[in-house]
């Protein structure tokens, strides 16, 4: 594969038709001692989706725009081993972002970076060259992934040793101020992801207590990623401004729902922008756009340890907390893993299709690469999804399930990670590097949780037995 196109897919470079264009190394500096600069944080993620990041002197801005700054690789979560542990950053442009709670008189910057092995040629275990590759495969059909995922979290008080979690208020869906007490906590998340260039759409309060949600401008999939980690570092740093802790964990409270990150995606005209899903089919779908629902319907068990990856996620994909749990589709039906939001008259440029199972716990990079090479099968191989169903899916008997074809999701991460080894999309997108890697880091996670002794047992068992 050509590695300069591939590293051409970045944000606001897709064909040159999306966002803004790349910054020069000239713009760059220049811009850097415009917003008096002093120092500037190096963002990448581990194979888990956990945000790092290195920090360096304003005054080495230009020899790691230039020439990359070096890191000790064998030290990050899923990167190399101890004997060639030598790596380095080179930090996107197109991704500059001044931290707005930094000191006025000590600006940080922060750049999002591609990572290099010594070498000089893209790691092929970076989860973001890895999208870009997902990226660049779509390229060659003619397509571009669009993405839009809705990432909720939660707001709590800090946590006293041996007692429960405390949600910062015990309000409801959309409910307003002073019910809402997070509302000028919210506010002040948006005003940070403002002043670092995205465009948020809506923030709200989420149905459990504490539990919020913020979305932001649909995107190319490699900017919506930058995007989404931006969020997680924000909503962090503000919360603990606040004197809060922000977690996007999948499932904090039991009895509560739990929180997801529902991946609106479609695909656009390489050269045009034009988004192919619109059509003439059931809802509205053209037969590019139904195939693509084919092919992450077909995949999607086998994907469930990449887009719903830790333990934790599996307590939240259960029935009757509005978390998708059946491999369905349709449209009203908000109980099917895929649905397809109405288009208003006028607009079915906004057709997409909406994937309810990922959660905020997955690297954004490596879900939105599985769900489209998943979904780019489905079109190049022609894969009809099975009939819609409107039917509310949890109300249905077993048998009545089983006679519509509807399967279900893992219902742990150990029947996920089971899945994972035979599936060969995941194989292909994660790479001979990251596959492994993967693999093996939630192996040990799922073995870690199973040699667990838990209260729940002591209280279930040592009295009975």
């Amino acid at each position: 594969m050509d590695q300069t196109v591939v590293q051409t897919l970045i944000p606001g470079r897709v064909a040159g038709i999306t966002g803004k264009g790349e910054l020069t190394i000239s713009q760059v500096l220049e811009k850097a001692e415009e917003d008096s600069v002093k120092f500037v944080d190096l963002v990448f993620t581990d194979i888990k989706g956990v945000i790092k990041s290195v920090t360096i002197p304003v005054t080495y801005l230009k020899d790691s725009l230039e020439n990359g700054t070096w890191f000790d690789g064998s030290s990050i979560e899923g990167f190399t081993k101890i004997s060639e542990s030598d790596m380095y950053l080179k930090p996107d442009p197109s991704t500059y972002a001044i931290l707005p709670w930094s000191d006025e008189e000590e600006r940080i910057l922060r750049l999002i970076c591609d990572v290099y092995t010594a070498d000089g040629k893209p790691f092929e275990g970076d989860p973001r060259y890895i999208l870009k590759k997902a990226m660049h495969e779509a390229a060659q059909l003619g397509f571009f992934m669009q993405a839009g995922p809705e990432l909720e979290f939660f707001l709590f008080k800090p946590r006293e040793p041996g007692k429960d979690l405390e949600p910062h208020d015990n309000t409801g869906y959309f409910d307003l101020a002073p019910r809402d007490a997070a509302v000028g906590v919210r506010g002040e998340i948006v005003k940070a992801l403002e002043a670092m260039g995205m465009e948020v759409e809506m923030s709200h309060h989420e149905v459990a207590p504490g539990q919020h949600e913020i979305d932001f401008r649909f995107s190319n999939a490699v900017k919506t990623a930058d995007n989404a980690i931006t969020l997680k570092q924000v909503v962090k740093t503000i919360a603990h401004h606040h004197g809060l802790h922000a977690t996007f964990m999948p499932k904090p409270l039991f009895g509560q729902n739990g929180s997801g990150m529902h991946t609106h995606q479609s695909l656009a005209d390489i050269n045009t922008g034009k988004n192919v899903f619109p059509g003439d089919g059931l809802y509205g779908l053209s037969d590019i756009a139904r195939h693509y629902v084919g092919g992450v319907l077909k995949h999607i068990r086998s994907l469930s340890a990449v887009i719903a990856p830790t333990v934790n996620s599996y307590k939240r994909l259960v029935p009757g907390y509005e978390a998708p749990v059946y491999i369905a589709w349709g449209q009203r039906n908000r109980s099917a893993l895929i649905r397809i939001p109405r288009a208003f008259p006028g607009r079915t440029q906004a057709i997409r299709i909406e994937v309810r199972c990922p959660d905020p716990s997955s690297n954004p990079y490596l879900a939105f690469a599985v769900m489209l090479k998943a979904g780019l099968d489905g079109i190049k191989n022609k894969i009809a999804p099975p009939s819609p169903i409107e039917k509310n899916l949890y109300h249905l008997e077993e048998e009545e399930r089983r006679a519509l074809g509807v399967s279900t999701l893992p219902q742990t991460l150990g029947e996920a990670l089971e899945e994972l080894k035979k599936s060969n999309i995941a194989k292909e997108t994660l790479g001979p590097h990251a596959f492994p890697a993967f693999l093996e880091a939630k192996q040990k996670e799922w073995d870690a949780f199973r040699l667990q002794v838990t209260p729940w047992e002591l209280d279930q068992y040592y009295e009975a037995f």
